[in-house]
């Protein structure tokens, strides 16, 4: 190649690379500028309250003018969707080691106390995210569902599958829905949290031995090893032997092994 060919592609060349640096550091700065504000409606949210959240409040928290926000947010809306989905990835993130756990119950009872601890150490975000707006809620759900390779919500998922497993393995009625006990549960959690961030005089039991009594009841506190017998002599009682003389024997009580509750906390 040269002098002359030389000058004539680089003369090609060079316009084009630095227009892709243009681009490239335009598009950085407006990610950085998104995550600048997110980071402020973090912060506002969490010291005062979704309430006190407003575009005016976030653009003076960043010193930008409130106009440059909505090229970047159409509405308030729409950064509490985004915070919420960012809230709920981080309770996600903290089951994540706990689907190794083997056993499916206590797998659960894992997950219901990891829940609650997420919920009270985070209580502005969780309020966000499961008791503001069903929208809020729904924009969670649909972008973890999204994320994920499963299909649905991959925490739910977890749930189901782990009821699932101890259906499978006798541990629980065979006409037991997972999809429905995983609801029930969820709402159970919820319960225990909403109440505590709500009514903090109630309930006066600290939360671990809350959870723990309500897997229990659900099921059962020595079910992990022996559920499988447990439950075919609670589900499918054998009838006395039609041969039996001699005054009738009184029927050995035996405690259901996983009574379903009527009505869960929700």
């Amino acid at each position: 190649m040269n002098s002359v060919q030389f000058n004539l592609t680089f003369q090609f060349v060079n316009p084009k690379m630095h227009s892709m640096g243009i681009a490239e550091r335009k598009n950085r700065q407006k990610v950085a500028l998104r995550e600048r504000i997110l980071d402020a409606s973090r912060r506002i949210v969490m010291r005062e309250g979704f309430a006190a959240l407003s575009m005016r409040k976030i653009a003076d928290a960043i010193e930008y003018s409130p106009a440059t926000l909505y090229l970047h947010f159409a509405s308030r809306d729409e950064i509490a969707r985004a915070l919420c989905a960012e809230g709920y990835a981080q309770l996600q993130a903290s089951f994540e080691p706990l689907a190794r756990i083997a056993d499916p119950a206590q797998r659960l009872r894992a997950l219901g106390h990891a829940y609650v601890a997420f919920g009270i150490a985070h209580p502005q975000t969780y309020r966000l995210i499961f008791m503001e707006d069903p929208s809020y809620t729904d924009a969670a759900l649909t972008e973890a569902a999204g994320a994920s390779d499963e299909t649905g919500d991959a925490s739910f998922r977890l749930m189901v599958d782990s009821i699932d497993e101890l259906r499978a393995a006798g541990r629980l009625p065979a006409s037991t829905q997972g999809e429905v006990w995983a609801e029930a549960l969820w709402a159970t959690m919820h319960g225990v949290v909403a109440l505590k961030l709500t009514c903090p005089v109630f309930p006066r039991t600290p939360v671990g031995t809350l959870i723990d009594v309500a897997f229990d009841a659900w099921f059962g506190s020595a079910r992990q090893d022996t559920g499988a017998d447990v439950t075919q002599t609670a589900a499918d009682p054998q009838p006395p032997s039609q041969t039996q003389t001699g005054p009738k024997p009184r029927a050995r009580r035996t405690r259901r092994a996983t009574a379903k509750p009527e009505s869960p906390v929700a």
